[in-house]
């Protein structure tokens, strides 16, 4: 049986989790909070999550534990099979990771967790978020997915990125990234009643006050 390692606040985790229940597949969650001791770095070699384990050992980066599920295993397609139609949602994929996930996650402690962010970083992030906002608006199609008429990758990757992006642009700079976009929006709440993503929103919340603990236990 596939194990997916990892901890329910992660919003990678929930992106490989996801595409697992969509594909109805069966797998055991390993509660893994990775980090640098010999014992993890085994499972993750960058000490990172999440890591899915396999018959043959581990695999890790959630884009290539995504690749690899649709792959080798059964059920709905998450990636088209014709080779520019896959180019394009995983092209969006890697954009809203580069350009929307990861300047959010510089502003995420303020957001989130209370800490105060230097003036500086934010300034950069609020750059960087507006541009990988409108290059969404310009590749996604939002007819009614990300990138067409079925749910894939690139659907998961902006439901666990841009969410978490509209968190910040509320609480840090007062700004709705999605404005513009009623189509996202739209996409979002359509998304949020999805029942596995509901089970993992539940999953995470259930998971919280252990990982706010381990947080602290690393101050």
């Amino acid at each position: 049986m596939l194990k997916l390692y990892g901890f329910a606040v992660s919003n990678y985790y929930n992106m490989v989790k996801l595409a697992l229940l969509e594909k109805g597949l069966p797998f055991e969650e390993v509660a893994f909070f990775a980090g640098k001791t010999p014992e993890a770095l085994v499972v993750s070699p960058c000490g990172k999550v999440p890591v899915l384990g396999v018959e043959q050992g581990y695999v890790n980066e959630t884009s290539v534990i995504l690749d690899y599920i649709e792959q080798t295993q059964p059920g709905p397609k998450l990636l088209p099979t014709d080779p520019f139609e896959r180019a394009q949602v995983l092209a969006i994929a890697k954009e809203i990771e580069l350009y929307i996930e990861l300047p959010a996650r510089a502003c995420y402690a303020e957001a989130f967790f209370g800490t105060q962010v230097p003036e500086a970083i934010k300034t950069k992030a609020k750059a960087e978020l507006l541009h990988g906002i409108a290059s969404l608006a310009r590749h996604a199609t939002f007819a009614p997915y990300v990138a067409g008429d079925t749910l894939s990758v690139a659907d998961i990757y902006f439901l666990y990125s841009v969410t978490l992006a509209c968190g910040v642009g509320k609480k840090v700079f007062g700004l709705d990234l999605l404005a513009e976009l009623p189509g996202a929006k739209a996409l979002l709440e359509r998304l949020e009643q999805n029942p596995h993503v509901k089970r993992i929103a539940a999953d995470k919340d259930a998971a919280m006050p252990q990982f706010l603990a381990w947080i602290s236990s690393k101050k």
